[in-house]
């Protein structure tokens, strides 16, 4: 998306947000990976299940979404009638792209014996070919619903995929995507920052491969990262996943030091996604503006991905089991 830079000089950008936010009844959710000055602004700051959840319970008109598509994709399929507006249409995510809906009924149709357990950092059509959707802090619960004989496949990540597999000893089959920004980080790079802090814990997202993981003292998603730091013993946290989770950090904790865990160069700004970084307060604005670029979503295709977002929810609050859901895409 091309935003003539230009014809916006002169605006208060934030003045002119906050108007189109009240004139068309607009809430605007910013994941944590977005930019400080667009965190600052959003009514809600989260996650990408959570932010769409919570949008979907206000009354809003229009749902403005700070963070890549798929996630903007998760706001539609849960609130059909609300408008939902991407700032940059563009701003998509390698594990996405990773498993094209093609690839993925090709797999799953050469494997007619598993059930396929989907990362919700994938498109509406993949939502549409899986049984169940999680997330990173929803996986394990829904994992051990499932019962030991039931073949699984797991996609699109294979690092989150095999992180579950080695902590729960659940054999499962692998789709073999990654996140290029947790793919980032470097081992050697991760032990000198340890030396240079000696006992300073490390908090990772389990999208980081394995040898990132083996060196955290919490693995757990970007929520349940904030809250480590939030209580950890100690004033210093490394901190391994994209380095803007970090202003919500400070915001909550400022006597703490919080580092982000680095690349191959040594500096942690190389981890910086550059699908989330496509979002600016000028897209922003010209989104609210225009209404557009919109997400929009057929409506089979919508409820068919409902569907396994639908058993996501029900599994993760404990009140129904895999058995309960009804037929699956098993043959």
């Amino acid at each position: 998306m091309t935003v003539q830079t230009q014809d916006l000089q002169g605006l208060d950008l934030r003045a002119e947000i906050d108007r189109l936010r009240k004139e068309r009844n607009a809430v605007i959710l910013a994941h944590y990976y977005q930019k400080p000055e667009i965190q600052d602004l959003a009514d809600f700051v989260g996650d990408s299940l959570d932010l769409s959840r919570k949008a979907q319970a206000t009354d809003a008109d229009v749902i403005a979404f700070c963070g890549v598509r798929f996630m903007a994709e998760t706001a539609k399929i849960l609130s059909p009638e609300k408008i939902v507006v991407l700032p940059d249409m563009d701003a998509g995510c390698s594990l996405e792209d990773s498993c094209p809906p093609e690839q993925f009924a090709a797999f799953r149709a050469a494997h007619p014996d598993h059930i396929a357990l989907t990362y919700i950092n994938c498109s509406t059509e993949v939502k549409a070919l899986s049984d169940v959707i999680v997330t990173s802090s929803s996986a394990e619960k829904i994992l051990s619903q499932i019962p030991p004989e039931q073949k699984i496949i797991f996609g699109p990540d294979k690092n989150l995929g095999g992180y579950l597999a080695r902590k729960t000893g659940r054999e499962m089959l692998l789709w073999p995507g990654v996140c290029i920004v947790h793919e980032a980080f470097s081992e050697t790079e991760l032990l000198k920052l340890q030396i240079e802090h000696p006992g300073a814990p490390v908090a990772a997202h389990p999208e980081c491969p394995p040898y990132i993981l083996d060196h955290a003292d919490y693995v757990g998603s970007t929520s349940g990262i904030l809250a480590f730091a939030d209580t950890m013993p100690g004033d210093t946290l490394i901190v391994a996943t994209e380095p803007h989770i970090i202003h919500q950090m400070q915001k909550a904790a400022p006597l703490k030091t919080f580092i982000g865990a680095p690349g191959a160069d040594g500096n942690c700004n190389c981890n910086i996604c550059p699908y989330m970084a496509l979002n600016t307060l000028e897209k922003l604005y010209v989104a609210l503006r225009d209404l557009t670029p919109r997400v929009e979503i057929e409506e089979g295709l919508r409820l068919q991905a409902k569907k396994s977002l639908d058993a996501m929810l029900a599994m993760a609050s404990g009140t129904v089991g895999l058995g309960d859901l009804g037929p699956l895409k098993v043959a």
